[in-house]
């Protein structure tokens, strides 16, 4: 993996900033991942948010240092990653355009599709091996590889997905023309 490595410093601010700054930006854990393209932003005081609230055992992380992994079970079925921004927000990483390790992601999901190997939250933990484990863990250190995007990527902002609450925040962000996202994007924002 080339370029400049993410760490801690560049978490420590809202995730609304960070969320978009993360697109084009390549993600590796233990050799396999993909450049990001698609992530959504939640902050303590989104309802959406499992920090909404405060500090609960299932959310700590969210409360810890930026810089880290937020990892969880949706649904009881599907890991999500998350990456820790400022106190009381993490960033959900949605979707990859898968570059490395692409055989070992296609065995554990069980599709050759490349398309839909990382195409949604539950995917992309799956492909990349992520599971509970991974909980708390520091971006800047193995598993874990994160370089930043060159910044010539064109975001596009949206409405979160997935959700029943806080639909209208425009705080979900697409890396414009990606068919590796896990859905387009709406038509036009309210």
């Amino acid at each position: 993996m080339t370029g400049i490595t993410l760490t801690s410093s560049f978490f420590a601010r809202p995730a609304e900033e960070v969320a978009p700054a993360l697109i084009g930006a390549m993600v590796m854990v233990d050799g396999c991942g993909g450049m990001i393209v698609e992530t959504e932003a939640y902050d303590a005081a989104d309802p959406a948010s499992h920090s909404f609230g405060g500090p609960t055992k299932r959310n700590a992380a969210m409360f810890g240092p930026p810089g880290h992994a937020y990892v969880y079970r949706i649904y009881g079925l599907h890991w999500c990653l998350n990456f820790v921004c400022a106190p009381g927000s993490a960033v959900l990483i949605r979707a990859l355009e898968p570059r490395a390790g692409v055989e070992e992601m296609a065995a554990r999901r069980g599709t050759g599709d490349v398309r839909r190997l990382c195409s949604g939250p539950g995917k992309l933990a799956q492909a990349l091996g992520v599971d509970g484990t991974f909980n708390r863990l520091p971006l800047d250190q193995p598993p874990f590889g994160l370089s930043a995007a060159k910044g010539t990527e064109t975001v596009v902002p949206d409405r979160r997905i997935g959700i029943s609450v806080g639909t209208q925040t425009p705080w979900r962000f697409l890396l414009a023309g990606s068919p590796f996202v896990s859905k387009p994007p709406h038509r036009r924002l309210p």
